[in-house]
């Protein structure tokens, strides 16, 4: 699969044979889902809480006697039928992960790129480097682009000039490869993917 180079500022800097079994494949919902599901269940904080009935203050004491008051037998104002009891089997502190393959999870992220290919949402630029950290003349540069809700992914570490001028850009997320992962790829409009972000996502995923 063949696709144009560009440059940052726009201009072109030739082709790149992207591999078809990262880029080729035909999307499957199914899969994707599957990846995202368990992203978003891995990053749930899981800090929900609720007092239950012997976590709430109240006395002990029985509150009023068993037998006698033609009312239903009560031991504590404890119980979650009355107000300010404890919750019955309310929610406690716990992760939400849960298990599923690295396999599975590096094919999902193979069809997320694959996705974007398919959609004409990616784009591969040359090189990330600035000479300046120049927020201004990036911001312009991405405007010129069209790039609205963008994704940029880099070789093993970010251009730190590019880093410190991307930073206060509204819409504009840039990870190194390691970080590339399904939920953020497909989270945004445009993946903007380096030359040595595709070497370095194929040294991944083979």
């Amino acid at each position: 699969m063949k696709l144009d180079v560009i440059k940052l500022d726009g201009g072109k800097a030739g082709s790149i044979d992207l591999d078809e079994a990262l880029f080729g494949l035909e999307p499957r919902a199914d899969i994707l889902h599957r990846v995202v599901r368990w992203q978003r269940a891995k990053a749930q904080a899981g800090t929900h809480s609720v007092l239950g009935k012997s976590d709430v203050s109240y006395s002990t004491k029985k509150i009023y006697r068993q037998k006698g008051t033609g009312g239903a037998r009560h031991g504590s104002r404890k119980a979650p039928i009355f107000r300010h009891g404890g919750v019955y089997k309310g929610p406690t502190p716990r992760s939400h992960a849960h298990d599923l393959p690295k396999k599975f999870r590096a094919l999902g992220l193979r069809h997320a790129l694959s996705a974007k290919a398919k959609a004409g949402e990616l784009v591969i630029v040359d090189s990330l480097a600035m000479a300046e950290a120049k927020t201004a003349l990036l911001a312009k540069t991405v405007k010129e682009r069209g790039w609205k809700r963008v994704l940029i992914i880099d070789g093993a570490d970010v251009d730190a000039n590019f880093a410190l001028a991307a930073r206060n850009i509204e819409g504009i997320d840039v990870l190194p490869t390691i970080g590339a992962n399904v939920y953020d790829i497909l989270k945004r409009d445009t993946l903007v993917i380096t030359k040595a972000g595709v070497e370095a996502l194929e040294a991944r995923l083979k």
